[in-house]
Formats: structure tokens, sequence, C-alpha cells
């Protein structure tokens, strides 16, 4: 969207365009700096944090609701099968990464939005279900904890 124009409630701008919406997205993933693949599917890109709630002695109708820790979830990726192996060869040899990188990528491969985490470690990696006479498309999965997002 231009600068200086408001969306309207329909998606059209005050300029009468319709705001940008993106459109296919993939995700390239590096494992400190070293690309493992790029996926169709992620989920698991958030925070939380617990509340801690703190009565305060003579004021009965109020509680006091403090930030506590950051809890984040597994990170999962999705993707059709490819011949790659880097994903394979780190998730054999170990979480000796210090970052992980998600880029989301537009359709021309351009990176719209980038997130790291710090100390990737891969937990669970699964690959294609197989039937004789399947026509669908071959899918393997990845499961990464980590120790929280960085800049």
């Amino acid at each position: 969207m231009a600068p200086n124009t408001v969306a309207g409630q329909n998606g059209s701008t005050a300029t009468g365009t319709t705001a940008e919406t993106l459109p296919k997205l993939t995700f390239l993933v590096e494992i400190s700096g070293v690309t493992i693949g790029q996926f169709s599917e992620c989920s698991g890109l958030s925070v939380e944090y617990d509340v801690m709630e703190y009565a305060e002695g003579g004021n009965n109708d109020f509680i006091h609701r403090l930030r506590g820790r950051a809890r984040y979830p597994t990170i999962s990726l999705r993707r059709g099968v490819t011949s790659q192996d880097a994903l394979l060869k780190w998730f054999f040899d170990g979480p000796q990464a210090d970052q992980l990188t998600i880029k989301l990528l537009d359709e021309s491969a351009s990176p719209i939005r980038t997130f790291g985490f710090a100390s990737p470690v891969p937990i669970r990696w699964s690959g294609p279900d197989m039937a004789a006479g399947s026509n669908g498309m071959a899918m393997e999965s990845l499961e990464i904890g980590h120790n929280g997002m960085v800049a």
C-alpha cells in the first residue's frame, strides 16, 4: 500500500486502488547461514507470555496482571519431497547450529519478512506416506525446537 493511503473495509484504498495482497508464498530455511530447503507450509511462528496475577492487598476489585516468561512453540515445516539432502544431514548430524532463519518469499523469490531463532534443535522428521496406486504428492515434514526469537 502506498504511503498516505488508508485501506477501506473492502480492501480498497482511499485512492481507489486495491490493497496489496500476498501471492503464493514459500519459506526458505537456513541453519547457520546454510540453506536446508524451501517449504510450502510453516507453523509455530509465535510467542506467548505467561501471565502472573497479583492481588494487591486492600484493593479487592483489581488484580495486577504481569508478564512472565516467554513460551515458544516448536516450528513445523512441510514440503514436497525433493532430492536435496541438506535437511536430513542436519537432522542426523545433530544440533550444532547457532541460528535458524526462516525467510518468507514472494512468488519472485524476494524476501518479504525474515524470522530468526536461537539454538535450533531438530526434533522430528516425517517422510512421505506411500501407497501403491496413489497419485498424491509425497510430502515430508520437519519439526524444530529453539530457544526463542532473535533479531
